[in-house]
C-alpha cells in the first residue's frame, strides 16, 4: 500500500513536469504566435505580400521630334524582349542556359549580361534579349518554371520614319554606357536610350520624360499571373522642328547619287527649312547595335556618309566668294559699281600670274559684268586694293568664317584667314595669298551651313543665324520673326548692285549659270538670283594650263568641287538655297540644276507660306491656353 502511494506521488510528479513542459511549449508557441500575428503581422504580411507581387519600374516613352507641319520624323514604336530580374534567381548562369537552349546567345550577348549585372543593383531587371519575334515570346512564356528572373516585357524602341533622309539632323540614340548610368540611374531601366549625335543628343534631357512602374502578381516559380497596377512613365518633351520633311526627302532625291550636301533657309529668320547630305546612313541601326561590317563598310566609304558635310565639311567657296569681296571694297570705298578693269585672261603680279578661267579673257568689267561673268580678274585686282583685313571683316559680318548658333554639336567654324592669322603659324602674309582670296581659294575654308548663312544675309540685309528648332514642347522658340534680327549694318547701296549682279548670273543673257533660269508657268515673274563657284582641290600650275590641262579629266577626287548659292524671288527675297557637290568639277554645269530643281521645288511647296502661319497660330493659340 504504501509501494502504491510512493508510485502514485512520482507519477503525478511526472504528469506535472509533463504538463508543465507541455504548457510551457504551448505558451511560447502561443507568444510566438502573438509575436508573428499580431506584434510583426505586418512585416509578414509585407513579405507574403512581396513573393506575390512584383514591382518593376518601366522606363518611359522618348519623347517625339516632329517636322515643322507636326509629322513624326522620330518617334517609337513596341519592342518585346526578355529582361533577367537577377535577385529573382538562384542561379543566374543555368537560368541563362536553358534561355539560350530557346532563344540562343552569343557570346559577347553573355559577356554584355555579365558587365551589366556587376554595374547594375540585383533587383533591377537586365536587358537579355531585345526584338523578340512571336515565336520566341511564346516558347519563353510556355518555359517560363524553367527559366526562374526572365519576363517578358514589352516596350518602345526608337524609330525613324525617313530613315538616312534625316539621319544627319536627327542624330540617333544608343544604350547608356556606365558613365550615363552613374550621372542619371534612370538609365539603368531596361530599353532606355541615350542621343548620341544630332537633336537627339541636343535634347537628349527634354526628351527621356520620367520612369514609371508596374505591379505583378507571380506564383510560387515566379510565372506572371496577371498585372495589377500600372502606372505609365511620363513620356519626354516633343520637340517641334523648322524642318519640312516632305520637301527634305524631295532635295535627297534631287541629290540622287551624288557625294553633296543642301541647305535650304528662309532668309527672313534663319529657319532651316531642308539640310541634306549624301551619302548617309541609317540611325536605327544605332539602336539596336551596329554590325563591325557595317562600320567598317561606313568609314571606308570615301565619300564620307556618317559626317554631316552640311555642317562639318570644310570647301574653299570658289567664286561663290566674290560677293563678299565686292562688298568689302564698296563699303570701303575701293571701288564703285561703274569702275571697270581689264580681263586679259589672266593678271600678272610680280614673278606669278593669275590666270582667269577664261582664257580668252573678259575685256572691260565693272562690278555687275564681273559678277554676271565670274570675271577672276576683276576680283583679283578688287581684292588686291581692298586688302585680307577688310575682306575678312565683311565676311565675318555675313557668317563666313565664325561660329553660327545652329544647334548641331560638331559645327565647325571653318576659317576666313587674315594677316594676324597668318603671323600667328610664323609666316607672312604675302599680296599674292590676298589675290587668290578674291576668288574663294588659298587657305579659306568654308562649310555649306555658313553658305546658307551667307547668301540669306544678301538677301534680307538682317544678321539671321541658322536655326532648328521650332517649338519644345509646345512653346513658340524666339528667332521667327525678321524683327527678331538686327539689320548688318552694310548700306543698301552695296547689296543692292551684288543682288543686281547675281540677279544677272541666272537671267541676263551671257550670265554664267543660265541653266539655275527658273521654269515656273504658274509663278510668271519670279526669278531667282545666284552665284556659281568651282573651287580647286589641288594647285594646277602655270605650265600644266598652258599645256591643256582639263580638270574634267582627272580622277573623281581630284576635280574641283562644284558649288551654287541663290535666293527666291528676287523682288521679294524668301528662300535661300546653298548647294556643293563633291569633286562635282563645275558650279554651272553640276551645282546649279541641282539648285534650280530645289528651289523650284521649295516655291512651289512655299514650307514657310499661309499654311505655316496657320499652324503656327495654332500651335501659339494652344500654348497660351494650357494651364
Amino acid at each position: 500500500m504504501k509501494r502504491d502511494t510512493k508510485r502514485a506521488s512520482v507519477f503525478t510528479r511526472r504528469a506535472l513536469l509533463v504538463g508543465g513542459v507541455q504548457i510551457a511549449a504551448l505558451g511560447g508557441l502561443a507568444a510566438k504566435l502573438y509575436q508573428v500575428t499580431v506584434v510583426e503581422g505586418s512585416r509578414y504580411t509585407t513579405l507574403a505580400e512581396s513573393n506575390r507581387i512584383s514591382s518593376r519600374l518601366i522606363s518611359p516613352p522618348r519623347g517625339r521630334i516632329l517636322d515643322r507641319f507636326g509629322e513624326t520624323v522620330a518617334g517609337n514604336k513596341l519592342n518585346w524582349r526578355a529582361l533577367l530580374i537577377a535577385e529573382q534567381t538562384s542561379d543566374v548562369a543555368a537560368t541563362l542556359d536553358n534561355f539560350s537552349k530557346l532563344v540562343p546567345l552569343a557570346d559577347h550577348e553573355r559577356a554584355r549580361i555579365e558587365r551589366d549585372m556587376k554595374r547594375h543593383r540585383r533587383f533591377i531587371p537586365i536587358t537579355v534579349r531585345d526584338f523578340l519575334s512571336w515565336d520566341d515570346m511564346a516558347a519563353l512564356e510556355v518555359n517560363a518554371p524553367d527559366l526562374p528572373g526572365i519576363v517578358v516585357d514589352v516596350g518602345t524602341t526608337r524609330e525613324y520614319p525617313l530613315g538616312p533622309d534625316l539621319a544627319h539632323v536627327l542624330g540617333y540614340v544608343a544604350p547608356p554606357n556606365e558613365r550615363d548610368v552613374a550621372g542619371d540611374t534612370m538609365l539603368a531601366l531596361p530599353g532606355m536610350r541615350i542621343g548620341r549625335a544630332g537633336m537627339e543628343r541636343v535634347y537628349d534631357r527634354s526628351l527621356r520624360g520620367r520612369a514609371g512602374a508596374v505591379q505583378l502578381e507571380v506564383n510560387a516559380v515566379g510565372r506572371v499571373i496577371r498585372e495589377l497596377d500600372r502606372q505609365e512613365g511620363i513620356q519626354g518633351e516633343d520637340v517641334q522642328l523648322t524642318i519640312d520633311s516632305g520637301l527634305q526627302k524631295s532635295v535627297i532625291a534631287r541629290l540622287g547619287e551624288e557625294s553633296a550636301s543642301a541647305i535650304v533657309m528662309d532668309v527672313r529668320n534663319g529657319e532651316v527649312l531642308a539640310m541634306a547630305t549624301n551619302p548617309s546612313f541609317d540611325p536605327s541601326l544605332f539602336n539596336s547595335g551596329v554590325t563591325q561590317a557595317q562600320w567598317l563598310e561606313w568609314t571606308r566609304n570615301r565619300r564620307a556618309p556618317l559626317i554631316n558635310k552640311a555642317t562639318s565639311g570644310l570647301y574653299a567657296p570658289g567664286s561663290t566668294f566674290k560677293m563678299t569681296v565686292a562688298m568689302a571694297a564698296l563699303e570701303g570705298k575701293v571701288v564703285s559699281p561703274s569702275d571697270t578693269v581689264f580681263c586679259p585672261g589672266y593678271l600678272d603680279f610680280g614673278d606669278r600670274r593669275f590666270s582667269c578661267w577664261s582664257k580668252y579673257g573678259h575685256g572691260s568689267m565693272d562690278l555687275r559684268g564681273g559678277l554676271k561673268n565670274s570675271c577672276d580678274v576683276y576680283f583679283y585686282e578688287v581684292a588686291r586694293r581692298c586688302g585680307i583685313d577688310r575682306i575678312a571683316a565683311m565676311a565675318n559680318r555675313f557668317g563666313l568664317g565664325v561660329p553660327l548658333r545652329i544647334e548641331l554639336p560638331g559645327t565647325r567654324t571653318g576659317l576666313m584667314p587674315t594677316r594676324g592669322w597668318r603671323m600667328a603659324q610664323g609666316k607672312a602674309w604675302n599680296i599674292g595669298d590676298t589675290i587668290v582670296s578674291g576668288i574663294g581659294q588659298g587657305f579659306m575654308q568654308l562649310t555649306p551651313l555658313s553658305l546658307a548663312t551667307y547668301v540669306s544675309r544678301i538677301a534680307s540685309g538682317r544678321a539671321v543665324e541658322p536655326h532648328l528648332t521650332r517649338s519644345l514642347n509646345g512653346v513658340v522658340q524666339p528667332g521667327g520673326k525678321p524683327e527678331d534680327w538686327p539689320t548688318l549694318g552694310v548700306s543698301d547701296r552695296a547689296l543692292k548692285a551684288v543682288r543686281e549682279g547675281m540677279w544677272a548670273v541666272v537671267n541676263e543673257q551671257g550670265g554664267s549659270a543660265p541653266l539655275a533660269r527658273l521654269d515656273l508657268p504658274d509663278m510668271p515673274g519670279v526669278q531667282m538670283a545666284g552665284k556659281t563657284g568651282s573651287a580647286q582641290v589641288r594647285n594646277v600650275t602655270r605650265e600644266q594650263r598652258e599645256h591643256g590641262y582639263k580638270s574634267e579629266n582627272q580622277a573623281w577626287e581630284l576635280r574641283p568641287n562644284a558649288l551654287f548659292v541663290c535666293f527666291a524671288p528676287y523682288d521679294t527675297p524668301k528662300y535661300a538655297v546653298a548647294l556643293v557637290v563633291e569633286h562635282g568639277n563645275a558650279g554651272a554645269a553640276a551645282a546649279a540644276p541641282i539648285a534650280r530643281d530645289i528651289m523650284q521645288d521649295v516655291l512651289t511647296r512655299d514650307p514657310a507660306g499661309p499654311r505655316d502661319a496657320q499652324k503656327l497660330a495654332s500651335l501659339a493659340a494652344s500654348t497660351r491656353q494650357a494651364p
